[in-house]
């Protein structure tokens, strides 16, 4: 962090109401830095990881605001960097951590194209352009970073290179989201502005609720997760705190593994 500013860093989390984004601000917290708490419905869930974030918190300067937005609709995400402006001033980082599984998990030859639309809009279009804006914000700065660079993080999925047919728009979505971060991280390499990619593996999120005593046998085993556990919010907080405070600070466009070993090719 730069140590000649009195502000404390600031992170925005999307949808960090609850699950692996409250995780991940309340490690931001817990490093130091201000957090814009993003969420779409659940403002009761929002309220509560403000409440946490702040238990967590280092020092007076830090500051833990809501910021109100629907993802999935255009007019309502533009409102996200006014919020950020009024309530914070200024942004050093993004994660983008909000995202929707297949609403009716079909075989992909049932899937339907409102499933597809809906599922792509989250995923891929949502943090595509939400990354836009925030770069523009960025350059636009006149004051250097609070971070030894501006960071955007996204929050992909081992379903970016790991194929399931019931969440065929998923596993596409999540494959093009990695291929954002490529697209980021050229572009915006001349205004020194880092992107990467932290890929979680099998997370203990409402995503996998579902399917807990599946996983549970599966993580048991360890043939399929060498570390034999679930992954957590923390695990992807300490991720991206890594990256924030400056400890791969000629990284960029890179895919980070946060999996207890699933990428692990073995015979």
């Amino acid at each position: 962090m730069d140590s000649n500013s009195n502000d404390a860093p600031v992170v925005l989390v999307t949808g960090a109401g609850r699950g692996l984004g409250r995780g991940i601000a309340l490690e931001m917290s817990k490093c130091g830095f201000s957090v814009a708490i993003h969420y779409g419905s659940s403002k009761g869930g929002a309220d509560e990881t403000a409440d946490l974030c702040l238990k967590e918190s280092k020092n007076k300067n830090q500051h833990f605001d809501l910021i109100q937005a629907d993802l999935a609709d255009s007019n309502s995400r533009h409102t996200i960097i006014t919020q950020i402006s009024e309530k914070f001033g200024h942004i050093d980082a993004l994660i983008n951590n909000a995202g929707i599984t297949e609403p009716n998990r079909r075989d992909c030859l049932e899937a339907t194209e409102e499933d597809y639309d809906t599922v792509m809009t989250v995923n891929l279009k949502a943090p595509y352009f939400l990354t836009q804006e925030v770069a523009q914000m960025m350059i636009r700065q006149s004051n250097g970073p609070r971070l030894t660079h501006y960071q955007i993080i996204n929050i992909s999925s081992i379903s970016s290179d790991t194929v399931s047919v019931n969440r065929g728009a998923y596993c596409i979505s999540k494959a093009g989201l990695s291929m954002a971060t490529q697209v980021w991280a050229t572009r915006l390499s001349e205004h020194n502005i880092l992107v990467n990619d932290l890929r979680p593996g099998i997370m203990t999120s409402d995503m996998t609720a579902g399917a807990k005593d599946k996983y549970d046998e599966i993580l048991k085993e360890g043939d399929l997760v060498p570390l034999s556990r679930w992954g957590t919010g923390e695990d992807l907080g300490k991720g991206a705190s890594a990256l924030l405070l400056g400890h791969f600070p000629f990284t960029t466009g890179h895919v980070i593994p946060v999996d207890g070993g699933f990428h692990l090719k073995r015979l």
